[in-house]
């Protein structure tokens, strides 16, 4: 028997893409589209994956991630805290995994069924692993939320999700209480670091795991809900987004071709690499780009509850990685900031740029920093897509400045015109469609937004502007999609314009992104106020820093504003919007 109990120490507060065409039934990934829908091979200009196709196993995540040669990696670290040290082997891992399902589905006053949703309220600590997989493992969903959000922001999407178990850190239970006191048929809250509460329906995650909690774990359909990520998509309120067990694993799948995953490769085989990584679990990216390849990998995944630049600069230090995964605005702290020396970036060897683009300059000033050539590889995704649909291998064509890389295997991708519909050969712009069976299920109780994004078809419309050269190669150009990219983080300005309108004195408004060095966009609010009204900056800026978290404020002010230009729809003109805004900043 693995000795839990010697493993746990208490918790410091840390609240601080096979091409898959249509057959002949018109059934794509489990999904089923009209009988009108057209195979990939009568029509023109749809770019197949140059990697062909890859076999994607019928089984749940759990089933995939925690496969039987676990056992070959049971004494190998697989998590480590760089903050608290603590670190867990696989084994263990495995093991804490299949204790929380069972008692998930047993412990009385907070049993669970199958199918039921729990939400996970936790930033980036090894014991989000069994938090999640012990969910999984017992046939239920997880939502999780930002830990940084406001309670406004969390009991929103608690609700929408219709969670009923909460699992949380001590710090951070009196949110859940708050969302306890909205929701319905709420069962209990599971708190990391703490102790049972059975008065108030709490219980302590160490407690749960050391009893001895009897269950049968249930047969998951690999085409059942796994997760529900909330996305803005390509316009709108934040949605649940639907992503199955398959959609997962076959993404995973796609990822671990060799010509991607660089220490999935034979010559690596049996060798664990330590990689440290920052953006949160939370996050489809943190998830299953990150956390899951890692696991599936059998590589030593180092990370933080929260970015300290100390601690990180720490664990360049302490944990020596070869690996990075970074977004942007990290990637410019390691080359720019003073207490970053080569020294500290001398055992990596390649890195990962998500969430957003990282412009050839700052690649640039980043080797400079390693002071060596150094493998830098991009990717493109989202929520919808589990993520990846394009990357770069970690060997490129660096003539290919600006690319994002080609489609994963099992993907398919077209370039449609914005003025005609028409599908557009090599090297002409248009919005980039993709389609493979790590395109979602759709958006929880939102047929009407699932038929915008994907069409009968199965083609997921992902809003950017993009082209691909006779290489294959992609390139986004442009955004249609109204969402705004602070730090590789979503932000909706529906979201925000709603919260604005709150306002009495506030007639009409539109949000919009502008450009900032070191966060890449952040929002700015353009207002219209009602005849008469008096407002200020400062008490917009302030209405909204209390209901959402830090990087969703308007860092980028506010503008007062005659008229909002808006077609005759009604809806906002966002390039109008910029050029406005432009022309008040000269």
């Amino acid at each position: 028997m693995l000795n839990l109990l010697r493993l746990f120490k208490p918790l410091a507060a840390t609240g601080n893409r096979k091409v898959f065409a249509l057959s002949r039934s018109g059934v794509l990934r489990g999904r089923t589209f009209s009988s009108n829908a057209r195979p990939a091979e009568f029509e023109r200009n749809v770019v197949e994956s140059h990697y062909g196709p890859m076999d994607i196993p019928k089984v749940s995540l759990p089933e995939y991630i925690f496969s039987p040669d676990i056992a070959q990696a049971a004494d190998k670290p697989a998590l480590s805290c760089g903050s608290s040290k603590r670190s867990y082997a696989f084994g263990m891992i495995h093991e804490m995994n299949r204790r929380m399902a069972h008692a998930l589905l047993s412990q009385k006053g907070c049993a669970m069924q199958k199918g039921e949703v729990v939400g996970l309220l936790l930033p980036n600590i090894p014991e989000y692993v069994p938090a999640i997989y012990g969910s999984l493992m017992a046939g239920l969903t997880v939502t999780f939320a930002n830990p940084l959000y406001t309670p406004e922001e969390i009991c929103r999407q608690f609700e929408n999700a219709g969670v009923r178990l909460v699992i949380t850190l001590p710090v951070l239970l009196p949110v859940a209480q708050i969302y306890k006191s909205k929701a319905k048929k709420y069962r209990g809250t599971v708190s990391i670091g703490g102790q049972h509460n059975v008065q108030d329906n709490i219980f302590g995650f160490q407690q749960l795991l050391m009893e001895n909690h009897e269950s049968e774990l249930p047969v998951i359909d690999p085409e059942e809900t796994a997760i529900l990520p909330y996305s803005s998509g390509t316009t709108g309120m934040p949605k649940g987004v639907e992503l199955t067990h398959n959609n997962l694993v076959a993404n995973l799948v796609q990822g671990t071709h060799p010509e991607f995953a660089k220490y999935y490769r034979p010559e690596y085989a049996g060798i664990t690499e330590t990689i440290l990584t920052i953006p949160p679990f939370f996050h489809i990216y943190g998830f299953n780009a990150i956390l899951n390849m890692c696991l599936k990998t059998r590589n030593h995944l180092v990370s933080i509850p929260r970015f300290i630049p100390e601690d990180y600069i720490q664990c360049l230090v302490e944990f020596r990685p070869k690996f990075l995964f970074v977004v942007p605005s990290l990637m410019l702290f390691l080359a720019t900031h003073p207490k970053v020396t080569p020294d500290h970036l001398s055992s990596v060897d390649s890195i990962l740029v998500g969430a957003a683009a990282a412009s050839l300059q700052l690649q640039e000033k980043f080797r400079q920093k390693c002071g060596r050539d150094v493998d830098i590889a991009q990717g493109y995704g989202m929520t919808e897509s589990s993520p990846v649909t394009l990357c770069t291998t970690y060997k490129y064509d660096q003539s290919k400045v600006g690319t994002c890389g080609k489609l994963y295997p099992n993907t398919q991708a077209k370039i449609v015109s914005l003025t005609d519909g028409s599908n557009q050969g090599p090297h002409q712009t248009g919005e980039l469609y993709v389609r493979g069976p790590q395109i979602m299920k759709g958006y929880l109780k939102n047929e009407k937004a699932t038929r915008e994004t994907v069409d009968e078809d199965g083609w997921l419309h992902t809003g950017d502007v993009a082209y691909y050269d006779q290489d294959g190669f992609f390139f986004i150009v442009d955004r249609t999609k109204e969402l705004i990219k602070v730090k590789g983080n979503q932000v909706s300005p529906t979201e925000l314009e709603n919260l604005i309108l709150e306002l009495p004195g506030v007639a009409d408004v539109a949000v919009a992104g502008i450009a900032d060095e070191a966060a890449g966009e952040v929002p700015r609010a353009y207002i219209v106020l009602k005849k008469g009204a008096e407002l200020s900056e400062s008490a917009v800026v302030g209405h909204v820093k209390d209901r959402v978290v830090k990087y969703k404020q308007l860092a980028g002010g506010v503008k007062f504003v005659k008229e909002i230009p808006r077609n005759a729809a009604g809806k906002v003109l966002r390039h109008q919007l910029h050029l406005l805004g432009a022309q008040l900043d000269d």
